[in-house]
């Protein structure tokens, strides 16, 4: 199952979407749009998981596709 992850960078100015929680795979000026991309991803490669996390790095919550 591929894991997807979507985090804050460092000071929480961007927003990053990861694939097994490795180098950003995309970056984005918004959360909602890195959630967005994730759900695309995660739902092309099925069976998959999306983890959404906050700006203070809390996760908010998972998704599996």
């Amino acid at each position: 199952m591929k894991k997807y992850t979507v985090v804050p960078n460092k000071d929480a100015t961007t927003w990053l979407l990861k694939v097994e929680d490795v180098a950003p795979y995309e970056e984005f000026d918004k959360q909602s749009k890195a959630i967005e991309a994730g759900m695309k991803l995660a739902e092309a490669n099925r069976p998959s998981q999306l983890m959404i996390f906050d700006e203070n790095h809390e996760q908010q919550g998972i998704q599996t596709f």
